[in-house]
């Protein structure tokens, strides 16, 4: 009797898929999500530290996330770094850790140059994308599995503006919450590196040179 429920619950869990095609509960996934960081073009900075809580109040400090900013001037009139521009970002898995509660990052804003840090809180709504973004496939392309890991993205700007992104089941940037951090009165990596900031980069000078730092566009 056993086995004959257990081979009812089989077929009607195949025979949800059938009807379903774009599940993709079976599909390959990665047992963590990923933590990326970016900035608008040629706003070059460093991302010092992070670390996260995770829904389950658990806490995961974590070493910096890198370069951030950095692009090949182009000498063509357009204001690349007005905005923000899907220019990817530096990160890596978050392991061990559930989806997000909240986010906290220190980065060195090298074009002011200026530290700042804070906590980002994420919203439970950005929670459910990151769930839908592996349970779902993406209708555009439904012959391809869903993606194998939820991506959460946290732009980082000049005047320590903080913006985060969650990436849908067709790798599509969706828009959450805009933050407003402080600045660390201590400088780069709190003071102990004499007043050192990550280099700026020449292309990035060569931008500010021409085009300013656009506060307000992000």
């Amino acid at each position: 009797m056993r086995k004959l429920a257990a081979l009812l619950g089989l077929a009607l869990i195949a025979g949800c898929q059938a009807a379903d095609p774009l599940s993709g509960v079976n599909d390959p996934h990665h047992p963590w999500w990923d933590l990326r960081f970016s900035a608008p073009r040629y706003m070059t900075g460093w991302v010092e530290m992070s670390a996260v809580v995770d829904i389950n109040n658990r806490f995961f400090p974590r070493r910096g996330g890198g370069a951030i900013g950095i692009g090949a001037f182009r000498n063509d009139g357009i204001e690349y770094a007005h905005g923000w521009a899907d220019t990817g970002g530096n990160g890596s898995f978050v392991t061990g850790a559930d989806l997000p509660k909240r986010v906290f990052v220190r980065w060195q804003s090298s074009v002011e140059p200026q530290t700042y840090q804070g906590w980002i809180e994420i919203p439970e709504e950005a929670r459910q994308l990151m769930r839908y973004s592996i349970a779902r496939r993406c209708a555009e392309d439904p012959e391809e599995p869903a993606s194998w890991h939820p991506s959460l993205t946290l732009g980082l700007a000049p005047g320590g503006i903080v913006q985060v992104w969650v990436w849908d089941e067709c790798l599509r940037r969706v828009a959450f919450n805009r933050v407003q951090v402080e600045v660390e009165p201590l400088g780069p990596y709190l003071g102990k590196s004499n007043g050192h900031y990550f280099q700026q980069t020449k292309d990035s000078k060569q931008y500010i040179e021409r085009f300013g730092i656009p506060y307000g566009s992000w």
